[in-house]
């Protein structure tokens, strides 16, 4: 495999959606982190072969969202643009199919990411209410509107919820917190497992909170600039979690809002190509992505896919000097970590592993950071790789579950 070389990175600040972030669209986002990785490069925009980018909730009015995160960006018009969407693995996919183009000859360098407004993320009308407003709009005589508004019902104005139709597997037809309430009960995994695991992802990420800015362009509102992850609590304590009520199985379940990701808006932008482009650049590369894996799992157990990617991939965990696991859920990501130690229980081909929870995601994860779904697989491999830098470290693994039962797992290595 030709390594594909992750030159510099950036990411917006990743905020709780409804707050800071509500007025930007998802284009807005993604501009704004390519248009701070591009003047922290200085690199022409001319250069880039092709800009692809991760996104879940594609908005209706901006079609093709990495084409106009492209043009808004300033990157020429000839440039091509395409939009990926593997659900949470988005990113991830951005950056591997830019692999696969220079694998194949097919460009040198890319400008990849992801960018995700859960913030605007629609309500939505049955298609029978639909057609009840399209009856009402033809309608031209005042009787025929009268006939058509009296045809409507409470109900119809009763939408469907854009972001729980988008979290709930249509197969299975589960959302997905029952599907890490599944894993809590196979697993064994106690509300106070969870909730301890949830207050450690707050305390990891305040402690890093200086190296995260190394990660973030602040972004700037009218009156106001925005420069750190407004989801990271100091006062999340697994006594002050444990007050929180189940939301998925309210009579027996434990997994909570506390102990979840949050619903967030961001963006990551990554410039990545070749060794050559890179030394072209004359910028010293983060790392490199040497092997990658993508598979599929059990769609009630999605959680478990990062367990089957890692199988797949064949490099062992304990290798890795960095460990960056998407955090779902508290429940999900224990469940991975009790799973590799014992493989067989969910079928992956592979030796045990025994990672500690203390030794993954040590700038927090997404319970603390957030979870803007097309852009968290991005942010994996920024973080981690920014961890290698700063630590002297060689190997990371990043690795996520993916909604509709998958699993991603990526191998970076620093020289």
């Amino acid at each position: 495999m030709n390594d594909l070389f992750i030159i510099a990175g950036i990411r917006t600040p990743f905020i709780r959606s409804g707050t800071d972030f509500d007025a930007l669209t998802a284009d807005d986002l993604g501009r704004h982190a390519c248009t701070s990785l591009l003047l922290r490069t200085g690199i022409d925009p001319a250069l880039i072969d092709e800009v692809i980018f991760g996104c879940v909730a594609q908005p209706a009015e901006a079609a093709n969202l990495a084409r106009v995160i492209a043009l808004r960006s300033g990157i020429p018009e000839k440039t091509p643009a395409m939009t990926v969407h593997r659900n949470c693995a988005s990113g991830m996919e951005a950056i591997t199919t830019a692999h696969q183009r220079l694998a194949t000859g097919q460009g040198e360098l890319f400008l990849v990411g992801g960018a995700e407004s859960m913030s605007r993320i629609p309500f939505f009308y049955p298609h029978g209410t639909v057609a009840k407003f399209a009856a009402l709009s033809k309608a031209k005589e005042t009787g025929e509107k009268i006939t058509a508004i009296a045809d409507f019902r409470p109900k119809d104005f009763k939408p469907r919820i854009g972001l729980q139709l988008g979290l709930t597997d249509p197969v299975s037809g589960e959302i997905m917190g029952d599907t890490a309430e599944t894993l809590a009960r196979e697993f064994h995994l106690t509300r106070d497992l969870q909730d301890a695991f949830a207050a450690s992802s707050h305390r990891k990420a305040l402690g890093a909170s200086d190296h995260l800015l190394d990660e973030i362009a602040p972004v700037h509102l009218p009156g106001k600039a925005v420069t750190r992850d407004n989801g990271v609590r100091t006062d999340s304590t697994p006594e002050k979690l444990a007050k929180l009520r189940p939301i998925f199985d309210r009579q027996s379940g434990s997994v909570t809002a506390g102990n979840s990701s949050q619903v967030t808006d961001g963006a990551v932008a990554l410039l990545v190509g070749s060794e050559q482009a890179a030394k072209k650049l004359g910028i010293e590369p983060l790392g490199r992505l040497t092997s990658y894996a993508y598979t599929g799992c059990d769609p009630r157990r999605m959680g478990l896919g990062p367990v089957h990617a890692i199988a797949k991939l064949g490099r062992s965990p304990e290798s890795a000097d960095v460990i960056e696991i998407n955090e779902a859920f508290a429940a999900q990501v224990l469940a991975v970590l009790a799973a590799l130690k014992q493989p067989d229980k969910c079928g992956a081909g592979m030796s045990p592993v025994e990672i500690s929870p203390e030794r993954i995601n040590r700038r927090g994860g997404a319970i603390a950071l957030g979870h803007p779904v097309g852009a968290s697989g991005a942010r994996l491999i920024l973080t981690a790789l920014h961890q290698l830098r700063e630590t002297g470290g060689r190997q990371a693994l990043a690795t996520l579950c993916v909604g509709g039962g998958q699993g991603a797992a990526l191998w970076l290595e620093r020289p």
